[in-house]
């Protein structure tokens, strides 16, 4: 038989899709395979009237349309987000212009706000969506490292900063530097967390802009713009009042309806990850109990071999149950060792290194984040900040976790065994024993799809409620931290740095008004790496820029944020090296590493090559076809030529903050007994205090008993109100 009877078999004779032109990058190579599928030894293009490219080469399906959302899931989405905005923009009246109001709440936030506020800055779409996502693309763990570095993050920062963050009166994260380090390292904190920031709101305007797109049937650009006006305009209305509660009834609607979903689909779904195989006819099945599942019968041209079953599974052209057999011996929902075995998930890669690296960016890299120690500052004792971060890790954990399960649940319906399924047919792989047709391609909206199509309408819409809350609660934090930051620890530091600004600049009256502002161009900037990055990264733009905005505080800020309450006189010489050193250490290695953009690590094996060219005109060897028809990837010119895998993706990640640590470490080591180099008191490397910080006893009571000890920075605003301050000088254990 030639192949194009082969293939008539195979998928039957009905074509599904539009004509075909060139389904290979070389010319050649796509004048060959026309010659084979048109039987005409004159042609240079596929002319196969309705088919599809992997169809007429592979001799698998034509991927099937999903059908489009029902409206009810739009319109449900949009008046969840109407509300949500009713309430921020309600707090409005509650922050009566008073800047503390605006940014930390008023310091006033009980444990079961702190709670809900914290637990929602950590379970965005980031977490979830991005979970499902990357679980559904990749396995098991690639999507659970992000709730579980998340969750660790809020423990570990309940053991070892939360109560200190609370205690210290501070407005901001930058200012417990400034209280430690002078104005340089201040503003050197503030423009690291603010780059974080960006990265942070784009991944959730990202995440939330998808859900719009496809539920609105609009473009997802615009569906990113529109999500950054409307959380936008709540955050700079009410500050972290409107965020703050409008967190906990996200969080009300949000993680029940996700968590009603992970677990419903965990508990009903008849197939909790793909089964093995059932094939398509001349499809031989790997082993006997495959064989006996199927009801398999001896192959024509191996008697002792175990074929598909045609008379069973497809009586007719119209009538037929196949796969494309992907699975040979079926996908489970976890491999147990796929955190501790680089090959783990054989014949398919698995990214360990980076996958740990994840963990441990997110985990510690997070205790930089402004949103989480906002939280912290906006809480009424220092032990209040202290249980609720620990209660919000373990929420991250309960709650995200699950979602890990549904990327399994998801490739039964989207995955590369499906109906659905795309594969490049320029591609081969000789792990896989295919010659063309190897790789097969994601689809970006599959968890959507899933809760849009393959779950009860009530619980998808629920779900997806709950994610757009999730998406919002973390853009409203980014938006006022990113505002709050600029406006108050760098535009009031300008006149340190530059004589010809006014010092004044920004005050009191005005410091509200400066912080909403300036969180417009933010949110714009914000939308623009959204829209960039929305799906060009092999991680999927949500997890991603994630671990991109962590990444970049882990290597320059959280050393020294460890130095303010963990050393007995944080040195303002060590802070600024550990930064410079961090930074420079991360961005050298991020441009002298190998990295192809896999973020795979170049181990042995064949599952660690990229996917090569289609190699052959010859069949894969697991089908029922003459020996001599079959791919010998040994044979000169059916080579598969794939280079290994060779990124190192995940190392530079680790190495800054270490490089860093050991700098402050030396740096504080040598000036045991004094300072390498004296700095002017009221110049910048020199510590000084802001309004409401105090010099703390770490022994004291809760935040509400401290008194605070306000030393005016030249650079502060002048109002009569400040000027009647009592001037305290800050002691030297503080400077």
């Amino acid at each position: 038989m030639n192949r194009e009877t082969i293939l008539s078999i195979i998928v039957g004779f009905t074509w599904l899709e539009s004509a075909l032109g060139q389904c290979f990058q070389d010319p050649d190579t796509n004048a060959e395979w026309a010659r084979i599928i048109n039987n005409d030894t004159t042609s240079a293009e596929f002319s196969i009237e309705g088919s599809c490219c992997q169809e007429s080469v592979c001799g698998l399906g034509c991927a099937e349309d999903t059908p489009p959302p029902a409206k009810g899931f739009g319109i449900a989405v949009m008046v969840a987000i109407a509300f949500f905005v009713v309430v921020g923009f309600a707090s409005v009246f509650v922050i009566k212009g008073k800047s503390e109001n605006f940014f930390v709440a008023g310091r006033s936030l009980p444990l079961w706000v702190i709670t809900a506020t914290l637990a929602s800055q950590s379970i965005d779409s980031n977490a979830l969506l991005g979970c499902a996502t990357l679980s559904y693309k990749y396995h098991f763990w690639d999507g659970a490292c992000l709730p579980v570095g998340l969750g660790c993050s809020l423990i570990l920062n309940a053991i070892f900063l939360a109560r200190h963050i609370n205690r210290d009166g501070a407005l901001t994260l930058p200012d417990v530097f400034a209280k430690r380090y002078g104005k340089l390292v201040e503003v050197m904190v503030s423009i690291c967390t603010i780059t974080s920031f960006l990265c942070l709101l784009a991944g959730n305007l990202v995440g939330m802009g998808a859900i719009l797109s496809y539920l609105l049937s609009i473009s997802p650009e615009g569906a990113i713009w529109m999500s950054a006006a409307l959380v936008f305009a709540y955050t700079v209305a009410g500050g972290l009042y409107s965020v703050a509660y409008t967190d906990v009834v996200q969080a009300a609607v949000g993680w029940l309806g996700c968590m009603t979903l992970a677990f419903y689909s965990i508990a009903n779904e008849k197939n909790k990850a793909p089964p093995p195989s059932i094939g398509f006819p001349l499809y031989m099945y790997p082993d006997d109990a495959t064989c006996e599942m199927y009801d398999g019968v001896p192959c024509e041209n191996d008697a002792t071999a175990c074929c598909y079953n045609i008379e069973k599974w497809c009586p007719s052209d119209d009538n037929c149950i196949v796969d494309n057999g992907a699975y040979p011996f079926g996908d489970q929902r976890i491999f147990h060792d796929q955190l501790t075995d680089a090959h783990a998930l054989t014949p398919f890669p698995n990214a360990v290194v980076f996958n740990w690296a994840t963990i441990f960016v997110l985990g510690f890299g997070n205790l930089a984040a402004l949103d989480f120690q906002a939280r912290c500052m906006a809480s009424k004792t220092a032990k209040i900040a202290t249980v609720g971060c620990a209660i919000a890790g373990c929420l991250t954990f309960v709650v995200g976790i699950p979602f890990a399960y549904l990327g399994s649940i998801t490739r039964v319906y989207y995955g590369p065994d499906s109906a659905r399924a795309s594969f490049e047919t320029d591609s081969c792989h000789i792990g896989l024993g295919l010659p063309t047709c190897a790789l097969w391609l994601p689809d970006q909206d599959a968890f959507i799809k899933y809760l849009t199509n393959e779950v009860p309408a009530f619980l998808g819409g629920w779900c997806l409620i709950g994610l757009v809350a999730a998406s919002m609660s973390t853009c409203d934090g980014a938006i006022l931290a990113m505002g709050t930051v600029f406006s108050h620890n760098i535009m009031r530091n300008l006149g340190s740095f530059f004589p010809c600004i006014r010092k004044d600049l920004v005050n009191q009256k005005n410091l509200l008004s400066m912080a909403r502002w300036i969180a417009v161009p933010f949110t714009m900037t914000s939308a623009l790496i959204a829209s960039f990055y929305r799906s060009s990264h092999s991680l999927g733009a949500t997890g991603y820029l994630l671990i991109v905005a962590f990444d970049i505080v882990l290597a320059s800020v959280v050393v020294p944020l460890f130095g303010c309450f963990y050393t007995k006189k944080p040195s303002p010489l060590a802070a600024f090296c550990a930064i410079v050193t961090g930074i420079l250490v991360r961005v050298i290695l991020e441009f002298t590493l190998p990295k192809d953009g896999y973020l795979l690590m170049p181990f042995d094996g064949t599952e660690f090559l990229d996917y090569g060219s289609a190699a052959s005109t010859a069949f894969p060897t697991f089908f029922d076809v003459p020996t001599e028809q079959h791919w010998d990837p040994s044979v000169k010119g059916e080579q598969c030529e794939q280079p290994r895998y060779n990124d190192w993706t995940g190392v530079d990640s680790l190495a800054a903050p270490i490089s860093a640590l050991i700098v402050f470490i030396f740096v504080q080591w040598l000036e045991r007994n004094g300072p390498l180099r004296s700095f002017a008191e009221d110049g910048i490397m020199a510590g000084y205090l802001k309004e409401g910080q105090s010099e703390y006893d770490d022994k004291a009571a809760d935040s509400t008993n401290r008194t605070a000890k306000y030393v005016p920075n030249e650079s502060e605003f002048h109002s009569n109100e400040v000027e009647s301050a009592v001037e305290v000088k800050a002691s030297d254990d503080t400077t």
